[in-house]
């Protein structure tokens, strides 16, 4: 195909299935008060709530990736969204906590390969040497979903109510569905024909190689910390710790978005660049990880005159892991790119239910008003899992990090 129709057919439409994934997955960052405020959810409940759909995501990862293998994205992608639009129905209609729960799971699952199935596409039709330029783009179109998560659904909860939002996105999720698969090529991939049984045991193969456990901890933590506070947290920090309005709130959120979106591209853009100049995509991430790890600092000590730069330097720079997609893919094999981005994926998506539920488990050790919760919570809870990061950083560098990795 031209890379023009690659374009059109090959990515675009599935990036549209990723925009809806992240838009779901963001949007309890703003409807948090209106769930409490309904249904009377505790800190560790919501929480709990919304790593459900992070949950689901990450466990239904390892079957996707063989799924993605072998019928290919466009079949897999369709029928899962259709399954993510009964998932935001069911929320729509849910009155407790266990509805809201199994809902909101459903929406994970429904959306497990939102971001799998469009990087499956490029590793079938797109050059290696460029798919860490188109992915960081796919990602970015994602990231346009974290920015409707953010004012415009405030807007939209403020005009039609949240149960009504969400029969909304069960709709566009449908239409979305429907464009994948009248759009996206009939031809996936050459599928395997080897028994289902037996590609999970390649998938399991793969996790057991110490080029997995060398790069897994470091991707799993640093991405699912951003997804985990991004998406819940934030908004809750900036309304309890500076104390803002939720206009105000909704505000810094939409800014966090545009910032995602700009520094996932922009890292996109540098690392391909620089690795004309003989500069890796791995040594990029590893640059950018620090100053990730810097702002999630400077949140912890609440540094008031940095903090704002420091949350929007967390949404541009947590999902620099995607640089490495293409670097383990290749070194795992083509026929097996589907399961190998799925294994790394499962990775960062355990870390983000853990982050996100656990955030909220802390929060709750802390006093809280009516209307608030303590500041010195997210500081315990950010630090902890900041910690961690630092930990699994260091372990990939003292795992022969210059190394050219074999396959183990």
């Amino acid at each position: 195909m031209t890379p023009l129709r690659i374009l059109l057919t090959a990515l675009f439409p599935f990036a549209t299935g990723y925009f809806m994934s992240y838009l779901l997955r963001a949007v309890n960052a703003v409807v948090a008060p209106d769930l409490v405020r309904d249904i009377g959810l505790s800190p560790g409940q919501l929480g709990l709530l919304t790593a459900a759909y992070l949950g689901a995501f990450a466990l239904f990862q390892l079957p996707l990736g063989v799924l993605l293998d072998r019928y290919g994205p466009r079949k897999v992608q369709t029928g899962l969204l259709t399954v993510a639009a009964l998932g935001c129905v069911g929320f729509a209609l849910s009155t407790g906590f266990l509805g809201l729960f199994l809902s909101r799971a459903l929406i994970g699952l429904g959306f497990s390969a939102g971001l799998m199935a469009s990087y499956k596409s490029s590793a079938t039709w797109v050059p290696i040497e460029r798919r860490s330029l188109v992915n960081t783009g796919i990602m970015s179109v994602g990231a346009l979903g974290v920015v409707v998560a953010t004012e415009p659904t405030e807007f939209l909860v403020g005009l039609i109510g949240w149960r009504s939002s969400f029969a909304t996105f069960a709709a566009l999720i449908m239409l979305a569905g429907v464009f994948i698969f009248l759009a996206a090529p009939r031809r996936d991939t050459a599928g395997t024909s080897a028994p289902f049984v037996y590609q999970v045991s390649e998938m399991v193969a793969i996790m057991k190689r110490p080029l997995f456990w060398r790069i897994a901890p470091l991707l799993g933590l640093t991405s699912g910390v951003q997804i985990g506070i991004q998406t819940l947290w934030a908004g809750p920090w900036y309304r309890d710790v500076l104390g803002f309005s939720r206009e105000e709130v909704a505000r810094h959120l939409l800014w966090m978005a545009l910032s995602f979106m700009i520094g996932i591209l922009s890292v996109g853009i540098i690392a391909d660049r620089l690795g004309r100049r003989g500069i890796s995509p791995m040594q990029v991430m590893l640059g950018f990880n620090v100053v990730y790890f810097s702002a999630q600092a400077i949140i912890v000590l609440r540094i008031e005159s940095l903090v704002v730069p420091a949350w929007l330097a967390v949404a541009a720079f947590g999902q620099v892991a995607v640089l490495a997609f293409p670097w383990f893919a290749a070194h795992i094999g083509r026929d097996l790119a589907g399961r190998s981005n799925a294994t790394i994926n499962f990775t960062m998506f355990v870390a983000a239910f853990a982050a996100q539920y656990a955030v909220g488990l802390i929060i709750g050790l802390f006093p809280a008003t009516a209307e608030s919760y303590d500041p010195r919570g997210y500081s315990w809870a950010i630090g902890c899992f900041l910690v961690l990061q630092i930990a699994a950083f260091f372990w990939y560098l003292s795992n022969s990090p210059h190394r050219k990795p074999d396959h183990d």
